[in-house]
């Protein structure tokens, strides 16, 4: 998928001019794109009967902000990306953490990770009897790899939000927390390359992936797998 903006990272594939890569562009909102690069996939396999060895569903977009201060009009505009996005393509699926634990602020991404991974077993359980495997990998914070905040667009969330809002006092202190999260969590992002890697790769693939560090792997341990109230009494208390 080719990015709209022109990203680093497509240009830097673009450079490779590699016979056996070739990117395009896609909304994955719309049906009518989401259909044209199937058959333009489907045109490009040396064997269309047979199909696609993987797809890696990696289409996403993130805001912030408490429910108090988030429009429904932002919940649909994540959702519609994230989520229908994704059940629209949806075959393999790259998750997140944070579609298994609540986080604070992140409401409307965490709605639609919880989605995608309610999406991704129920497909897993479809696809099984006809021998395609549907693996979840859920990386850590790699904020600071993926860039996906930056000061500007924290900014401008935060003004589109304080807009809309009546006068709240402890506001600003949120957008502050919220910019240092920008340089936050792990800049190697090779553990989620291998985690892809190994379930496309692998005989057997694991059913799910956690690429990321100790501390968030202890704590997606503790809220999912301890009674609520033992994990309130850490994180939220």
């Amino acid at each position: 998928m080719k990015d709209p903006h022109g990203h680093d990272g497509v240009k830097e594939l673009d450079s490779l001019n590699s016979d056996r890569l070739r990117t395009v562009q896609l909304n994955v909102c719309s049906s009518e794109e989401v259909e044209k690069v199937v058959e333009t996939i489907r045109s490009s396999l040396k064997d269309p009967e047979k199909g696609m060895w993987g797809l890696v569903n990696n289409a996403g977009i993130s805001t912030f902000g408490e429910v108090e201060f988030t429009s429904m009009e932002t919940y649909k505009e994540v959702a519609e990306v994230n989520l229908w996005g994704t059940v629209a393509k949806g075959e393999w699926e790259r998750d997140s953490m944070l579609g298994r634990m609540a986080n604070p602020a992140r409401s409307p991404y965490c709605i639609t990770k919880f989605g995608v991974e309610a999406f991704s077993d129920c497909l897993r359980y479809e696809m099984y009897p006809l021998g395609v495997k549907v693996s979840v990998v859920e990386p850590g914070n790699f904020i600071a790899a993926t860039s996906l905040y930056s000061p500007e667009s924290i900014r401008a969330i935060a003004k589109k939000m304080w807009d809309e809002l009546p006068e709240v006092e402890y506001f600003d202190e949120k957008i502050a927390k919220m910019e240092t999260y920008c340089s936050s969590g792990s800049t190697d992002t090779s553990p989620v390359i291998d985690a892809v890697t190994h379930a496309l790769t692998a005989t057997t693939p694991y059913t799910r992936y956690h690429p990321m560090d100790y501390y968030w792997w202890l704590r997606m341990q503790i809220v999912t797998h301890l009674p609520g109230a033992v994990s309130d009494m850490i994180y939220i208390r």
